[in-house]
């Protein structure tokens, strides 16, 4: 495993660099970053102390800044360290720029106003907390999207990624035995999405659940023959509805949503459709 430190830089909120960060780490085997990460820094005084950082713990920078002054200043003294300086975003902005003939606006956190997506953002995440593990059923009509499925398949971290791109969404759990929320049944509007999962991957997980929770593992929670039964039954209730039914056995929680969002475009054509 191969060790260095990552400086991540920016006059926002880090969001940006960090995520770009995470994207081209992923494609190397056996590399641990230890990630500094420095967020809005707007002043010479601020990068001063970034630099002083830098110079007591040496690595790759990365780095989204507006302000000129505070650019050179980094890659200064990158230079001199002898150390990657990796601007993120310059390059497709300049690009930009280029095709659309047009200045760009210098202005940090631009991309974080308090706009009309912001706030529809907000509201999504609110309605995902308001109506998480089957909370607020009788409400599943003002939901975008409703994930159903059997325990520990994602469901709350995968709304909670949907609510941040502004997808008001809510999550059912199916649990044998239990007749889901009548209102389930009688939506129109949402999309409604069945999650799956491996038996395999299903006990692993459980079972690290109730190790964190210091919790006896002696229960039909994590018993193969549940677990079966479990994912076999949600299965045929998917199939039942005609719901589109997503395997997370393999996926992140982001390749996930990305599928989801698919299908709530193509759910939504078909509604318009229907309209017109």
């Amino acid at each position: 495993m191969k060790n260095f430190n990552l400086h991540l830089i920016s006059d926002s909120t880090g969001e940006t660099v960090s995520s770009v960060a995470r994207a081209a780490i992923a494609q190397f085997d056996d590399v641990e970053p230890e990630e500094f990460s420095w967020t809005l820094v707007r002043t010479k005084t601020q990068m001063e102390k970034v630099i002083a950082e830098l110079r007591k713990n040496p690595g790759p920078v990365m780095y989204t800044l507006v302000d000129n002054g505070l650019r050179d200043l980094l890659k200064m003294e990158c230079a001199r360290l002898g150390i990657p300086c990796i601007p993120v975003i310059s390059g497709i902005v300049a690009e930009l720029s280029s095709y659309l003939g047009q200045e760009t606006h210098a202005s940090p956190g631009r991309q974080h106003e308090l706009n009309e997506d912001y706030f529809s953002r907000v509201d999504a995440i609110n309605y995902a907390l308001a109506h998480d593990d089957g909370q607020g059923h009788w409400e599943l009509e003002q939901a975008d999207i409703v994930l159903v499925g059997v325990s520990r398949t994602s469901k709350s971290p995968t709304c909670m990624y949907l609510a941040y791109k502004g997808y008001k969404t809510a999550n059912i759990p199916f649990v044998l035995d239990i007749p889901l929320p009548p209102a389930l049944e009688q939506i129109k509007k949402p999309l409604i999405v069945g999650l799956t999962i491996s038996p395999d991957r299903l006990q692993q997980i459980r079972k690290t659940r109730l190790q964190s929770l210091k919790q006896e593992e002696n229960t039909n929670y994590v018993e193969m023959e549940h677990l079966q039964r479990e994912i076999t039954e949600s299965r045929k209730l998917y199939s039942k509805h005609r719901w589109p039914v997503i395997d997370v056995t393999k996926r992140s929680v982001e390749e996930t949503a990305a599928t989801i969002i698919q299908y709530v475009k193509k759910h939504q054509e078909k509604q318009e459709a229907k309209n017109d």
